[in-house]
Protein backbone atom coordinates (compact mmCIF):
# COMPACT_ATOMS: atom_id res chain seq x y z
CA UNK A 1 0.00 0.00 0.00
CA UNK A 2 1.22 3.51 -1.01
CA UNK A 3 1.87 5.59 1.76
CA UNK A 4 -0.05 8.19 1.13
CA UNK A 5 -3.17 6.72 0.60
CA UNK A 6 -3.43 5.51 4.46
CA UNK A 7 -3.94 9.10 5.04
CA UNK A 8 -7.55 8.88 4.68
CA UNK A 9 -9.52 12.55 4.72
CA UNK A 10 -11.00 11.82 8.19
CA UNK A 11 -7.87 11.90 9.28
CA UNK A 12 -6.27 14.39 7.96
CA UNK A 13 -9.08 16.47 9.09
CA UNK A 14 -8.92 15.13 12.87
CA UNK A 15 -5.57 16.08 12.39
CA UNK A 16 -6.28 19.36 11.62
CA UNK A 17 -9.04 19.84 13.64
CA UNK A 18 -6.85 18.93 16.78
CA UNK A 19 -4.06 21.09 16.24
CA UNK A 20 -6.38 24.29 15.27
CA UNK A 21 -8.58 23.15 18.42
CA UNK A 22 -5.02 23.50 20.74
CA UNK A 23 -3.19 26.12 19.05
CA UNK A 24 -6.26 28.75 19.95
CA UNK A 25 -6.68 27.15 23.05
CA UNK A 26 -2.74 28.32 23.78
CA UNK A 27 -3.59 31.45 21.58
CA UNK A 28 -6.50 32.06 24.10
CA UNK A 29 -4.86 31.02 27.94
CA UNK A 30 -1.69 31.94 26.61
CA UNK A 31 -1.34 34.55 24.37
CA UNK A 32 1.93 36.26 25.43
CA UNK A 33 3.68 33.08 25.78
CA UNK A 34 2.35 32.17 22.28
CA UNK A 35 3.57 35.42 20.72
CA UNK A 36 7.06 35.24 21.82
CA UNK A 37 7.30 31.62 20.69
CA UNK A 38 5.36 32.50 17.20
CA UNK A 39 6.61 35.86 16.19
CA UNK A 40 8.96 36.73 18.06
CA UNK A 41 6.79 39.59 20.08
CA UNK A 42 6.64 40.60 24.00
CA UNK A 43 2.98 40.73 24.11
CA UNK A 44 0.93 43.83 25.24
CA UNK A 45 -2.40 44.26 26.33
CA UNK A 46 -3.49 45.40 22.91
CA UNK A 47 -1.82 42.40 21.21
CA UNK A 48 -3.61 39.72 23.87
CA UNK A 49 -6.47 41.18 23.09
CA UNK A 50 -6.12 40.21 19.41
CA UNK A 51 -3.92 37.00 19.69
CA UNK A 52 -7.66 36.01 21.80
CA UNK A 53 -9.89 36.89 19.21
CA UNK A 54 -7.48 34.49 16.78
CA UNK A 55 -7.54 32.11 19.64
CA UNK A 56 -11.19 31.78 19.22
CA UNK A 57 -11.32 32.08 15.92
CA UNK A 58 -9.07 29.05 15.39
CA UNK A 59 -11.05 26.88 17.74
CA UNK A 60 -14.35 27.32 15.72
CA UNK A 61 -12.03 26.29 12.55
CA UNK A 62 -11.17 23.45 14.52
CA UNK A 63 -15.12 21.97 15.61
CA UNK A 64 -15.65 22.92 11.62
CA UNK A 65 -12.98 21.04 10.81
CA UNK A 66 -14.01 18.34 12.72
CA UNK A 67 -15.00 14.75 10.67
CA UNK A 68 -19.05 14.99 10.95
CA UNK A 69 -21.71 15.77 8.97
CA UNK A 70 -21.69 18.39 6.75
CA UNK A 71 -23.95 21.17 8.14
CA UNK A 72 -23.83 19.94 11.31
CA UNK A 73 -20.24 20.97 11.80
CA UNK A 74 -20.46 23.85 10.54
CA UNK A 75 -23.80 25.01 12.44
CA UNK A 76 -22.18 23.95 15.48
CA UNK A 77 -18.46 25.98 14.41
CA UNK A 78 -20.55 29.18 13.69
CA UNK A 79 -22.49 28.89 17.14
CA UNK A 80 -19.92 28.13 19.45
CA UNK A 81 -17.77 30.95 17.42
CA UNK A 82 -20.40 33.78 17.64
CA UNK A 83 -21.45 33.19 21.12
CA UNK A 84 -17.66 33.21 22.51
CA UNK A 85 -16.83 36.38 20.75
CA UNK A 86 -20.01 38.00 21.69
CA UNK A 87 -19.36 36.89 25.46
CA UNK A 88 -15.46 38.14 24.90
CA UNK A 89 -16.21 41.63 23.21
CA UNK A 90 -19.00 42.19 26.11
CA UNK A 91 -16.12 41.14 28.36
CA UNK A 92 -13.46 43.75 26.67
CA UNK A 93 -16.26 46.50 26.13
CA UNK A 94 -16.94 46.01 30.22
CA UNK A 95 -13.54 45.98 31.39
CA UNK A 96 -11.11 47.07 28.84
CA UNK A 97 -11.93 49.25 26.20
CA UNK A 98 -15.01 50.07 24.05
CA UNK A 99 -14.87 51.43 20.78
CA UNK A 100 -17.45 52.76 18.48
CA UNK A 101 -18.34 49.36 16.73
CA UNK A 102 -18.15 47.04 19.80
CA UNK A 103 -21.05 47.23 21.18
CA UNK A 104 -22.78 46.67 17.52
CA UNK A 105 -20.46 43.77 16.85
CA UNK A 106 -21.69 42.30 20.47
CA UNK A 107 -25.38 42.47 19.50
CA UNK A 108 -24.44 41.54 15.73
CA UNK A 109 -22.75 38.27 17.30
CA UNK A 110 -25.73 37.84 19.90
CA UNK A 111 -28.33 37.64 17.03
CA UNK A 112 -26.28 35.56 14.59
CA UNK A 113 -25.96 32.89 17.95
CA UNK A 114 -29.61 33.14 18.40
CA UNK A 115 -30.49 32.58 14.74
CA UNK A 116 -28.10 29.42 14.55
CA UNK A 117 -29.48 28.16 18.17
CA UNK A 118 -32.90 27.91 16.26
CA UNK A 119 -31.36 26.10 13.73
Amino acid sequence: MHPARSITPHKLLTVCAVVEIATGLAFVLTPGLVSQLLLGIVGTEDTHLFARFFGLALIALGIACWPRPVGIGAVRSMLLYNGVVALYLAYVGVFVSSGLLLWPAVVFHVVMSALLLRR
